[in-house]
């Protein structure tokens, strides 16, 4: 079903947009993520939805979780004169930055081990090929990255 208004979206359409399911954009508008309103028996989300369904998603792809995705809402959505409040978004923010540094950190060392692991067999296979006389399957080729 098509909406009328580029201020307004279908659920279909927001699935389309983002390659999810209808089933997602329901489960987040059950976890209170989303808040589409109806006409009749149709959702009709709005631009915030939309943004929201954006942040959730990317959110989700940077490991927070929809409870941390909720609790950033709500300090979004809260008084922002609250000092209080404030303060709370941005401990959250900072908390959330640290966790980040540190699996991005994470992430290089396993990649650094994935590399030298990788170069090992590369090393491997061509001791294998000396051997053998036999030349490796241009597959199984030594890259000219591992190299030295």
């Amino acid at each position: 079903m098509k909406m009328e208004s580029k201020d307004t979206f279908s659920i279909s359409q927001l699935a389309d947009e983002f390659g999810i399911t209808l089933r997602s954009i329901r489960f987040y508008e059950d976890r209170g993520l989303l808040t589409p309103t109806r006409k009749g028996k149709v959702r009709v989300y709005s631009k915030q939805d939309r943004a929201r369904l954006k942040l959730t998603l990317r959110g989700k792809r940077l490991g927070f979780s929809l409870i941390d995705i909720s609790e950033l809402f709500e300090f979004y959505d809260s008084n922002k004169s609250n000092k209080k409040q404030q303060q709370d978004m941005l401990n959250a923010i900072k908390h959330r930055q640290q966790l980040l540094i540190q699996q991005q950190a994470d992430i290089n060392a396993v990649m650094m081990e994935l590399n030298a692991a990788e170069r090992n067999c590369y090393l491997q296979l061509a001791k294998f090929e000396q051997q053998n006389n036999k030349p490796l399957s241009k597959r199984c080729s030594i890259p000219a990255k591992l190299h030295r």
